[in-house]
């Protein structure tokens, strides 16, 4: 079933009651379910709880308030989406939001928190081989190495980095295909920023023959690297990591966050009159 909500800022909103998930990779149902926000599903799952299931397999994507307003506008975006086989919080903002609409998730997991404490949790497992797609020259081979080291053994087996516009361009996606299948890496970390890693992940995840788990981890690999500086743990936890990143880059992102994702709370807002709405017509 679908509903669609057409928003006074020429949004269509998409609320789709079913959970896609892809075919070839295990399901998982958390103990605390789905929290929905807009036309999105946010597993409401612990850490812990989702790196033992990773064991057997899934694709990770982190949706944070610019991914949800992407999400009503774009909907190759939210096609994509639908072959994430777990949508984890990555904002704190988007805690306080499930929180005013009464169904509070319980753990904000960031793609640059789960990514290294993935790769701690697997540290000692054979089976797990980690290929790096993403970031600029040089700087995935960085994080390569430095992950490497940390863990104590060759867990990250290869990384690339892609050329400005690659997933425009057919032959260096097929490329990339190969080498990423020549590694034979059981898990694909890819980091390309929103939304061109989800629809990469969902154009291409077929043609992965060992890949096994599939994390979309935007800036992490620069973070990895020690190329760009995460936010004080402070910041983070009172939802400020957006305010901190525009202004390390405020070329790139003042326009995202003090435009583009301002909506958000219109849509909330939106969210809200027509829960209670319906709740009245139910009762």
């Amino acid at each position: 079933m679908q509903l669609r909500i057409y928003t006074d800022i020429g949004c269509e909103l998409i609320m789709n009651s079913d959970r896609l998930r892809p075919d070839n990779l295990a399901t998982f149902k958390t103990s605390q379910g789905q929290v929905d926000i807009l036309n999105l599903s946010v597993d409401n799952v612990a850490q812990p709880e989702l790196l033992q299931s990773l064991k057997e397999g899934g694709i990770v994507f982190t949706p944070n308030v610019d991914h949800l307003v992407k999400l009503q506008k774009d909907p190759e975006f939210y096609d994509a989406y639908q072959c994430a086989t777990y949508r984890t919080c990555d904002s704190q903002i988007l805690l306080y939001i499930s929180k005013l609409l009464k169904q509070p998730i319980q753990e904000k997991i960031s793609g640059s928190d789960l990514f290294p404490a993935f790769c701690n949790y697997y540290a000692h497992d054979p089976d797990i081989d980690i290929f790096l797609l993403g970031a600029a020259e040089g700087v995935g081979e960085r994080a390569r190495k430095r992950i490497n080291r940390r863990v104590g053994r060759n867990m990250v087996i290869a990384a690339h980095s892609p050329s400005y516009g690659f997933e425009q361009d057919e032959a260096e996606c097929d490329r990339i295909i190969d080498m990423i299948n020549a590694s034979k890496a059981s898990v694909l970390a890819i980091g390309v920023g929103a939304p061109k890693q989800e629809k990469w992940v969902a154009k291409y995840k077929d043609r992965l023959r060992h890949v096994k788990v599939i994390l979309a981890i935007g800036a992490t690999i620069d973070f990895e690297a020690g190329h760009v500086k995460r936010s004080p743990k402070w910041m983070s936890q009172a939802g400020l990591e957006w305010l901190y990143r525009m202004m390390s880059e405020p070329n790139r992102l003042w326009k995202r966050y003090l435009i583009e994702d301002l909506p958000i709370f219109w849509m909330i807002f939106r969210q809200q009159v027509w829960q209670q709405i319906r709740q009245i017509k139910l009762d």
